[in-house]
């Protein structure tokens, strides 16, 4: 393989088959060729992420988003990482929330980022706010279980 096109093609086939490290090595042959490119840096912040290299993750969606600021995936995987880390005592929601504003933004539909931003505003103790987020998800798929559940949690345990 020469492109670096094939070489990113290789590690997004290693990551669709639970090879994340022989996916980074691929993806950083191909940024050894082209690094203004947003797409390596995103499939390779993905196998970070599988592996739990969280920092090198963050890293890589952040140069996603500055080559182009239109990568609603990267914000909310992102977000993701914020909201899930359990190696940092007090993760900053406020930025988590920041990146699901953005791929609110830029796709008002997509339901995990509403389900995330639901969940978010939970935990700071934006209750009301929580559910106009799974409001709005539950419009547009009513048979969202995990939203369903959620609603009903914040509901019973949160709002009196």
């Amino acid at each position: 393989m020469s492109d670096y096109k094939d070489y990113l093609d290789e590690g997004i086939f290693n990551i669709n088959s639970g090879k994340f490290q022989e996916a980074i090595e691929n993806i950083n042959k191909s940024l050894e060729l082209k690094k203004d490119w947003e797409i390596p840096y995103f499939y390779r912040a993905v196998a970070n992420q599988a592996l739990e290299n969280f920092d090198e993750a963050m890293l890589d969606y952040t140069k996603a988003i500055q080559l182009n600021e239109k990568m609603t995936d990267a914000y909310y995987n992102r977000a993701r990482i914020i909201l899930s880390r359990k190696d940092i005592e007090n993760p900053n929601i406020g930025n988590a929330v920041k990146d699901l504003e953005k791929a609110l933004e830029l796709d008002d539909k997509f339901i995990d980022a509403l389900f995330a931003m639901a969940a978010a505003q939970k935990k700071l103790g934006n209750y009301h706010k929580a559910l106009e987020y799974l409001e709005k998800l539950l419009e547009i798929e009513p048979q969202a279980v995990h939203a369903r559940a959620l609603k009903k949690l914040i509901l019973q345990k949160y709002i009196v």
